[in-house]
This record gives C-alpha cells, sequence and structure tokens, in this order.
C-alpha cells in the first residue's frame, strides 16, 4: 500500500509540475510574441526570416538552440561580432533594447518555439538574471 500511495504521489507531482510549466510557458510565448512585434520584427522580419548577409535568421536556427546562454546575452545586452548561425557568417551589431528580464525570457520563448524552433525547456526570469555581461 505504501509503493502504491508513493508511486500515486511521484506521478501526480510530475504531472502537475509539467502541466504547470507547459501553462507558464504557453503564457510567456504570449508575451514574447508582443516583445518581437515591439522590437525585434524590424531587423528578423514577421517570420523570423532575417535579412540575407546582414540579419541572421531566427527561424530554424541552430545558433539559439546550441548557444542558449549567449543568445539571451545577446538580447539582455547587445551583441556584435561574428556569429555563425545555420552554416552562413554574420558579423553586424545588434544594440541592447533595453528589455528587463522578463520580457528578455519571453522573447526568448516565442523565438526558441516559434518558424521551425522547438524548445520545451523555459527560459525563466530566474536563468535570465543570472546571465551577465
Amino acid at each position: 500500500m505504501k509503493l502504491f500511495l508513493i508511486g500515486y504521489l511521484a506521478v501526480v507531482s510530475i504531472l502537475s509540475i509539467t502541466l504547470f510549466q507547459d501553462n507558464e510557458l504557453k503564457k510567456s510565448i504570449e508575451r514574447g510574441s508582443e516583445v518581437y512585434a515591439d522590437f525585434c520584427v524590424t531587423c528578423h522580419l514577421p517570420k523570423g526570416e532575417g535579412v540575407a548577409n546582414t540579419f541572421p535568421p531566427l527561424a530554424k536556427s541552430d545558433y539559439l538552440l546550441k548557444n542558449r546562454e549567449a543568445s539571451i546575452r545577446g538580447i539582455k545586452y547587445g551583441q556584435s561580432g561574428e556569429i555563425l548561425v545555420n552554416g552562413f557568417t554574420y558579423n553586424g551589431v545588434m544594440p541592447a533594447m533595453g528589455l528587463s528580464d522578463e520580457e528578455v525570457a519571453d522573447v526568448m520563448n516565442y523565438i526558441l518555439n516559434s518558424w521551425g524552433n522547438t524548445s520545451k525547456k523555459i527560459v525563466t526570469l530566474e536563468e535570465v538574471s543570472l546571465i551577465s555581461k
């Protein structure tokens, strides 16, 4: 009986955490779409396709998934210098947008779950706040 109860509590806990995280991710993605529309769409375009040789694509971006911390840092503080995205080198400047840590987390969650990108690991406010220049 104890084993059954322990197993039952474990399953209920895992389901609760998973459902809560999925709901939080969904809300963050919704907020992130608004941040994207306000700050990112001008350069990276409506479907994250970017501009060849100028602004890297966010759609199906290998860089975002392989360089999570650097991607967050770039959104939070701006970015300059060479980066390799989907086999192409980009060497431009992205200024800091002055976003709050919550806005950075939300827009990252939106980008990481749009246009062929998939990441079930939510970017949290705490994760963003720990990233420094």
